[in-house]
C-alpha cells in the first residue's frame, strides 16, 4: 500500500515481470491506484488511476454489484457508505465487478451527466491477476460485510494465479518481445 510516490522504470519492469509470472497483485483506495502517479506501466498493470474524490470524504454514495459469472461477486448486494468516492481513468480491458454513480457532488464535471464508475475490477497481466478496489479511505469501510468480503476474495483471487501457473508450468516467455510496449 503505497499512495503517490516514485517508482524507477526498471523496478517496475521486475514487478511487470513477476505479475506476469502469475504473482497476483491486489489493493485498495489509493494505495494501488494512486500510487506512483507518473509511472505510465504501472498504470497499465493496475489498470486504472486516481483523478479526483469531488467532495473529498464523508460523500454518501452506493456501491453497484455487477452482478456476472465472477465468484468473486457471487451473494454480494449493493450497499451504501459514506467516505471518498473515486473517480478514476480506467482501463477497458478490466472486469468490471462494482460501480457508483456520479456526480454525487456538484462540481465542474457535473455538466457531462451522470456516469457509471467502476469501484471494483480485476484483470490480467501475462499469467498473473490484477485485483482493486477503490473502497478503504477509513478502516472502518470494511466494517461494512460487503465491503470486507470484496476486498478477501479479491486478495485471495490475486494469490491463486501463482498456483494455477505452477500447476500448468506456464512462463513469461511467450509475452517477451523486443518492440517498445509503451
Amino acid at each position: 500500500v503505497w499512495t503517490m510516490g516514485t517508482f524507477e522504470s526498471k523496478q517496475t519492469g521486475i514487478l511487470a515481470d513477476a505479475i506476469a509470472s502469475g504473482v497476483g497483485v491486489a489493493g485498495c483506495h489509493g494505495g494501488m491506484c494512486d500510487a506512483f502517479r507518473t509511472n505510465v506501466l504501472w498504470q497499465f498493470i493496475m489498470g486504472g488511476n486516481w483523478v479526483a474524490h469531488p467532495g473529498s470524504d464523508g460523500v454518501p454514495y452506493e456501491v453497484n454489484i455487477k452482478q456476472s459469472s465472477s465468484p468473486l461477486v457471487a451473494g454480494i448486494k449493493d450497499f451504501s457508505l459514506s467516505s471518498e468516492q473515486y473517480y478514476l481513468h480506467v482501463d477497458p480491458a478490466v472486469e468490471v465487478l462494482a460501480t457508483t454513480k456520479f456526480p454525487t457532488v456538484d462540481w465542474y464535471h457535473s455538466t457531462n451527466g451522470v456516469v457509471q464508475m467502476p469501484v471494483v475490477w480485476t484483470k490480467k497481466w501475462g499469467h498473473g491477476r490484477v485485483y482493486y478496489n477503490s473502497l478503504g479511505h477509513h478502516n472502518d469501510i470494511f466494517d461494512i460485510p460487503e465491503a470486507w468480503e470484496l476486498m478477501k476474495r479479491g486478495l485471495l483471487w490475486a494469490a491463486d494465479g501463482k498456483r494455477i501457473a505452477r500447476e500448468q508450468h506456464l512462463d513469461i516467455e511467450m509475452f517477451t518481445s523486443d518492440r517498445k510496449m509503451f
